[in-house]
């Protein structure tokens, strides 16, 4: 009927979805500037933005549960135990870069 969609599909759409994710922490410029200019001039455009590329990583997340994919290998554990958890809370924007005292951010 359709047809077979290679693992490393998922993968690759998990990177750029996290990446998307950490870009959107770092109030860098992603898809979602493009789509509502607009909105940079609300208070509450990063929030939206980091909800959006949240949902995104989410639902690739829940993809490759379903499918079987792995996907945990490029998170720390303590991102795993977020995205686990599913809610975007302030410990997860606070600490989503934090790895033994360091932050590592995005380019």
């Amino acid at each position: 009927m359709g047809k077979e969609i290679p693992v490393d599909f998922f993968v690759t759409k998990l990177n750029e979805a996290k990446i998307h994710f950490e870009r959107a922490l770092d109030c860098k410029h992603t898809d979602f500037d493009d789509l509502y200019p607009y909105m940079i001039e609300h208070p509450q455009f990063f929030w939206y933005k980091r909800y959006v590329a949240w949902s995104e990583l989410l639902t690739i997340v829940k993809l490759c549960k379903e499918l079987e994919v792995s996907w945990e290998e490029q998170f720390t554990e303590q991102q795993i135990e977020y995205i686990n958890k599913r809610v975007m809370s302030s410990k997860v924007l606070d600490y989503w870069f934090e790895t033994n005292d360091s932050r590592e951010h995005v380019g």
